[in-house]
């Protein structure tokens, strides 16, 4: 099959990789359409060596062949695929047994990614799509999931002001996230014109620069000088400047949830935090919460015609132009948002 490669030297190259075949317990899926990560952004441009197995985790597609032991009338199913964690996972270690499938501690780490026509995972990590969903909604439940899993993991109530740090993909879900867990008001900060029309499109109240006090100016305009219920961290990077910008737009033993993934060393006075009594949270995919996989959920909301987070996705690729599709998502000037590789 065909499959895509980073090569250590800022290209992605398309390459000849043997196919993948079911084992027990798994499922081959023909591979429609794969997200972009900014997670796939950043290892690439960090990375010094070319990929051994293609990368990808935003992936939709269908099932067109399973292994041993799984029904054979799941084939042909249009599913989205948990890549990281419950396709991957033994489904019996004490994480596992939790529904924590990403922290499992015995993961199977065989096989590619999205950046390939075919992959294989467990057919656990397998989840319906609606029969409404195209297959552009289907490779956004992924990053939907993470964000549903950090307002839950938040204990985000409705009726609640929500501050997001951040207007990437993952801080775009989790706007819709916080609009489908009942969030009141919803801030958010960006810095590009397409995600700022955008986070209003999906539900923001309002939207702020993140440079300078805008954003926590409008945070605690809005709130009489209180600051929000539960701040989302999206952004992450080598500053630290989204934590310190967390803790001063949060109310007192409000609570704190960071997604984003930090490099370096950070001078955050942890002062801010403890006199506040804020609750600081980390989070890192998805899983099981109060008996629903946050994939699942993800797919209910999705399958709303309602809810338009297909909007984001503002450039799609063929495989052939996956070069071209990481430099559009690198190039916000572009005003790319979302950006896809479809697949026939």
């Amino acid at each position: 099959m065909k499959a895509a490669f980073y090569n250590g030297a800022n290209k992605m190259e398309i390459k000849e990789y043997a196919s993948p075949t079911p084992k027990e317990g798994e499922a081959l899926i023909k591979i429609r359409a794969t997200g972009i990560c900014g997670s796939d952004l950043n290892m690439n441009l960090a990375k010094t060596s070319a990929d051994e197995a293609p990368a990808g985790h935003e992936v939709a597609g269908e099932i067109v062949d399973v292994g041993k032991n799984v029904n054979k009338d799941l084939i042909g199913n249009r599913v989205a695929v948990e890549v990281l964690g419950s396709g991957k996972s033994c489904y019996a270690c004490w994480y596992c047994r939790q529904g924590q499938y990403i922290h499992c501690s015995n993961k199977d780490n065989d096989g590619n990614g999205g950046f390939a026509e075919l992959i294989t995972r467990k057919i656990g990590g397998c989840y319906k799509l609606g029969d409404n969903m195209t297959w552009e909604l289907g490779a956004l439940v992924e990053p939907l999931a993470v964000s549903i899993h950090a307002a839950k993991l938040g204990n985000l109530k409705g009726g609640e002001t929500v501050a997001i740090l951040g207007s990437g993909t993952i801080g775009l879900t989790a706007v819709t996230a916080a609009k489908a867990l009942g969030a009141r008001n919803i801030f958010i900060s960006a810095r590009h014109k397409q995600q700022s029309e955008m986070a209003l499109s999906l539900g923001a109240t309002n939207v702020a620069n993140p440079e300078g006090n805008d954003f926590e100016n409008m945070i605690l305009d809005a709130t009489d000088g209180k600051g929000a219920d539960i701040t989302i961290e999206t952004v992450g990077g080598s500053k630290g400047t989204t934590l310190t910008q967390s803790v001063d737009v949060t109310r007192r033993q409000g609570r704190i949830v960071i997604l984003g993934i930090f490099y370096g060393n950070h001078g955050i006075n942890w002062n801010g935090p403890i006199l506040k009594e804020q609750t600081l949270q980390g989070s890192i995919c998805y899983g099981l919460i109060d008996g629903k996989h946050d994939f699942e959920a993800a797919i209910e909301i999705l399958s709303d015609p309602t809810v338009k987070l297909e909007n984001i996705v503002t450039h799609k690729y063929p495989m052939s132009k996956i070069q071209h599709a990481f430099e559009t998502a690198y190039d916000k000037s572009t005003g790319s948002i979302k950006v896809q590789i479809l697949q026939d």
